[in-house]
């Protein structure tokens, strides 16, 4: 590995080995980089097959003639890998954890949303129908109250054709069109609304994904640079380097002195700093966290409410409607012991030779509020492998919050390895710096 790695760093290959040696690590390297970044498009960013394998091949050719000709190309290449480790990373992570939500999550809530609104259509239109059918109750009413009325045989008031004019109507076929109409145009919002949120979160996942893969790559050209052109960029590490030329100069005690303000680039102390921005990083992830966990608990509250809807809607209770007529005639009659005055017809009809009989009677109807023949689909069940994959994302997320502090210091390990001679630079100056502060001490 130390002989494969020593071929991948060179600026250029000794010898006809070392030349097919680097050839196929960069070719390696470009195959498994290229599978990943299909993959990564088709499934994650989900761009189309065809498009996705053309973008790979592209990819792929351009990266291999890249890394195997360009010496600066294969340092910078080599230290996005550990930055990969870093808040590039994560944010890579995030979007594929937003985009995996989204994509599993959203439609099911809004499917479970449409068997809602099925079932209450379908209450609406049976409970319409119901209620315009328990209407013949006043025509059948008003027919058998206008029999009683034509009974009445007085010479003052001589009833004409007692059947009332009762008007209905029977046709339930409007209510049903304008409540088709009204359910046609609340799934047309739903459908909207859903291609919406998807478009927007695909577009904008799509977005974030390649302005992090292009920061990543400025990013590490960004280190690279600084590193061979600032001897004080990211210098404050005590390496082997820097150990073996005190040894040679006999001044081991500077390290000594200065291992409270200097780091180990393998050791496992984070200074106080490092330590603020991780609990920082933490927070803000826990906060996206928590906003996706809700997304999740949206959809386990919407397929609990369908799946409740679906299986008592069967279960409504009839409702019983009962309508009751009563029917008693009184008028106005000169008597002439008490002048003008109210007297019942019955009264009345007790010295005359006909019969005023009371109407009274109860007409009963249900109200039915549901059928079987209401098409409702089935509540569509929370994937509760999201849960799972999001789960384990976050923390695979959570673990480079702390990695980043040690992947930042392999980055500079790499750099180290590829140009040796800025290397010694670099520790003749914190040499150079420690003597003087150990002097001015």
């Amino acid at each position: 590995m130390l002989d494969l790695w020593s071929i991948y760093s060179k600026p250029v290959p000794a010898n006809t080995r070392e030349l097919w040696a680097l050839f196929l690590q960069c070719f390696c390297i470009t195959v498994v980089v290229g599978g990943l970044f299909y993959n990564w498009m088709f499934a994650s960013l989900e761009y189309s097959r065809h498009l996705s394998t053309a973008i790979a091949i592209s990819f792929s050719l351009l990266l291999l003639l890249t890394l195997f000709l360009v010496h600066p190309a294969r340092c910078a290449f080599s230290i996005i890998m550990p930055t990969l480790g870093t808040k590039q990373g994560r944010k890579l992570l995030l979007s594929t954890c937003i985009m995996i939500v989204a994509v599993n999550v959203t439609p099911n809530i809004i499917s479970n949303i449409k068997v809602i609104l099925q079932v209450i259509e379908c209450i609406c239109k049976n409970s319409s129908e119901s209620l315009l059918n328990s209407t013949a109750l006043l025509g059948e009413a008003s027919w058998e109250l206008g029999d009683v009325i034509q009974t009445a045989d007085i010479s003052a008031l001589r009833p004409r054709n007692g059947h009332f004019k009762f008007a209905l109507l029977t046709n339930s076929t409007l209510i049903n069109q304008q409540m088709h109409l009204a359910g046609e145009k609340i799934r047309k919002n739903l459908l909207a609304v859903e291609g919406l949120v998807k478009a927007s979160i695909q577009a904008g996942n799509r977005l974030v994904a390649g302005f992090s893969v292009l920061y990543l790559c400025f990013e590490s050209t960004w280190y690279l640079k600084n590193y061979l052109t600032n001897l004080r960029f990211d210098n404050f590490y005590i390496t082997k380097k820097l150990e073996r030329l005190s040894m040679a100069r006999k001044a081991a005690h500077l390290l000594t002195g200065s291992s409270k303000r200097f780091l180990r680039p393998t050791g496992p102390k984070l200074s106080r700093e490092e330590v603020m921005l991780c609990l920082t990083q933490m927070v803000f992830l826990t906060v996206v966290l928590m906003l996706m966990l809700v997304i999740i608990a949206m959809d386990h509250f919407a397929f609990h409410m369908a799946d409740t809807a679906v299986r008592n809607v069967a279960r409504f209770s009839v409702v019983p409607v009962t309508l009751n007529i009563k029917y008693n005639v009184s008028a106005r009659f000169p008597c002439p012991a008490h002048g003008l005055g109210v007297v019942s017809l019955k009264r009345v009809a007790a010295n005359a030779p006909f019969v005023i009989t009371d109407f009274e009677k109860s007409y009963h109807h249900n109200l039915h509020f549901s059928s079987a023949h209401c098409r409702i689909n089935s509540p569509r069940p929370p994937n509760n492998s999201v849960v799972l994959v999001v789960g384990l994302l976050y923390c695979i997320i959570y673990t480079t919050v702390f990695l980043e502090t040690y992947a930042h210091r392999s980055c500079r390990k790499i750099a180290a390895s590829f140009f040796e001679s800025q290397e010694e630079k670099r520790a003749h100056y914190l040499y150079n710096k420690l003597s003087r502060k150990y002097e001015e001490e």
